[in-house]
């Protein structure tokens, strides 16, 4: 099934190495899904749900890019581009670093590049994907 969505992704260019904060391109998969049952808006840090909705927050709290409501992370499916070590020694790997869809608290900045690295959608679409994807499923980045 083919989805479209209106998405942030990075403030940076598009990149699979480590520390970047680029982006990653090419195909991934769904490697876990965190967040089931969790309110929309709660936020969470390292994947763990804080118990909180991101309007709680300080207001210098809510002015950052917070992770709320779902999280798919993801892992790169091509060796050397988005997984594992490139020919140049460069860690590629989109899973260790923590690459996720996830819902934000900054809908108002979708559809132009803001994120981390990350890709972030609205509240409620990330609850409806999180709900019909499964692990291993493939998602495909590109520009």
């Amino acid at each position: 099934m083919v989805r479209s969505h209106v998405i942030s992704t990075s403030l940076r260019p598009p990149s699979n190495v480590k520390d970047s904060l680029g982006t990653p391109r090419g195909l991934h998969e769904i490697a876990e899904k965190v967040g089931a049952g969790q309110p929309p808006g709660i936020v969470f840090k390292a994947r763990v749900a804080t118990g909180q909705h991101y309007s709680e927050l300080s207001a210098a709290e809510q002015a950052r890019n917070l992770i709320t409501t779902r999280i798919l992370w993801l892992r790169g499916l091509e060796p050397g581009h988005n997984a594992g070590t490139a020919a140049t020694g460069e860690v590629v790997d989109t899973y260790a670093r923590y690459v996720y869809i996830h819902g934000t608290n900054h809908e108002e900045r979708l559809g132009r590049p803001f994120s981390g690295g990350c890709i972030e959608m609205n509240n409620l679409e990330i609850l409806a994907l999180f709900d019909e994807i499964r692990p291993r499923d493939q998602v495909w980045i590109e520009d």
